[in-house]
């Protein structure tokens, strides 16, 4: 697996906001490292060097300078138990992501990944994003199961990439909640941000990112109910924390407020979530692709045992 990547990215912003959160996404880098680049001096917006405070608006042309920094976090290729290729041709990969596999190596990580997984099945992906993300269009949490594409070329990459900044594809789940919800179907629309003092934890806070949550109640079992979660947006831990916020958190997700008693008496050792669909324009020809995924062993045993 190849870890170059380009020295130079322009791209067309597509909505107004700050320049660290544009530079993140096109970038695909953390805020973090994001403001980082800004203060060296590697982003300009419209011919002029951007500074933190810069605004970008649609239409501007962001202009980021990658630098090829010392010490990348290295991607290990290894071979991951249970990842399955769902689908493997040309432009892209489809696969069912087993629990306690991270998309890429990050700070805060250093188990078994997409990436590395990947590489040792001789799959390459694109070249383009920091090498420890290459080829990573959208990600799903180490404790979430199922579907995530990868893109093998460049054309994929920027094309599957616009598309979820867009939010054209079509993202679904199926997750366990405490309790009944009320209404049984419906909407949340409340914006979630990190929590103060809280790194690795996520809310709803006033001001913070929108975030659009459609659900419809697929089978109630008293305890617990199943629904079908529908994403209008992305954000991290965004239906964890939108059901934790209507007091209906997800079984088995303890850092959200769900009730250990109940996780231990369904066997669980995580949240019950599981992306079941994915389906998103071919990035070449255009043709809409859909893809499903049966839940895995674990999932299954909780609501066998709910269902019983």
């Amino acid at each position: 697996m190849t870890t170059s990547k380009p020295q130079r990215l322009t791209v067309e912003i597509r909505d107004r906001g700050r320049a660290d959160a544009a530079v993140a996404l096109a970038a695909d880098i953390s805020r973090t490292k994001a403001v980082e680049w800004i203060q060296r001096g590697l982003v300009s917006i419209n011919d002029a060097t951007a500074v933190k405070s810069t605004k970008v608006r649609s239409g501007d042309i962001l202009t980021i300078s990658i630098p090829d920094d010392p010490d990348p976090l290295e991607v290990k290729a290894e071979l991951v138990q249970d990842l399955i290729v769902v689908d493997d041709e040309v432009h892209y990969v489809v696969i069912d992501k087993p629990v306690g596999v991270a998309a890429h190596p990050s700070q805060g990580w250093r188990g078994p990944t997409v990436v590395g997984g990947l590489a040792a099945l001789g799959i390459d992906v694109a070249t383009s994003g920091p090498p420890e993300r290459q080829g990573i269009v959208q990600r799903l949490d180490v404790g979430t199961s199922g579907l995530m594409v990868v893109a093998k070329t460049e054309i994929a990459y920027s094309r599957l990439k616009q598309a979820f900044h867009d939010r054209t594809p079509t993202r679904n789940y199926h997750a366990m909640l405490e309790g009944l919800p009320d209404p049984l179907n419906g909407t949340i629309n409340a914006p979630i941000d990190r929590m103060p003092g809280h790194e690795w934890r996520f809310g709803v806070v006033e001001g913070g990112k929108e975030a659009i949550t459609d659900y419809e109640t697929l089978e109630s079992f008293g305890t617990a109910t199943l629904v079908d979660v529908r994403l209008r947006t992305g954000r991290t831990h965004q239906i964890r924390v939108h059901f934790s916020a209507l007091n209906h958190p997800l079984v088995g997700d303890l850092t959200y407020g769900a009730d250990p008693r109940l996780a231990a008496e369904l066997g669980l050792t995580r949240q019950w979530l599981h992306a079941v669909g994915l389906g998103f324009h071919h990035p070449v020809t255009g043709q809409v692709v859909t893809y499903t995924a049966d839940y895995p062993m674990d999932l299954q045993y909780a609501l066998d045992r709910l269902r019983d």
